[in-house]
């Protein structure tokens, strides 16, 4: 086999599947652990923008100094957010605390 004629046609194969591959974005929204009502709404609705276009939404809370003790107020808000965009997303990882953020991701759900 001709050596030219296989290097043009692996670019050719490469060219097809990197066509046929989609890139994924990720966006971040980032919560205190007392948010207020209209801030998290107003939150919520770029969450719900942002999955509606198919990107996956990276949801944190950031613990500044000693807030690091509402732990659980902060879990409750990433699970109310999980249960307000249900309709939009999945919940692909629960919250889990790493260092002074507690995070959560929701990937989109495959439109029909």
């Amino acid at each position: 086999m001709d050596y030219k004629k296989f290097v043009y046609e692996q670019k050719k194969r490469d060219k097809i599947l990197k066509a046929k591959s989609t890139q994924v974005t990720v966006k971040e929204i980032r919560f205190g652990p007392q948010t207020d009502e209209h801030d998290y709404e107003f939150k919520r609705k770029n969450a719900e923008k942002f999955l509606k276009e198919g990107a996956k939404l990276k949801a944190f809370v950031f613990f500044k100094g000693r807030s690091i003790i509402y732990k659980d107020q902060g879990q409750i808000l990433l699970l109310r957010l999980a249960t307000d965009l249900e309709e939009y997303g999945k919940v692909e990882a629960m919250p889990v605390l790493e260092g002074k953020r507690m995070i959560m991701f929701i990937a989109p759900k495959k439109k029909k």
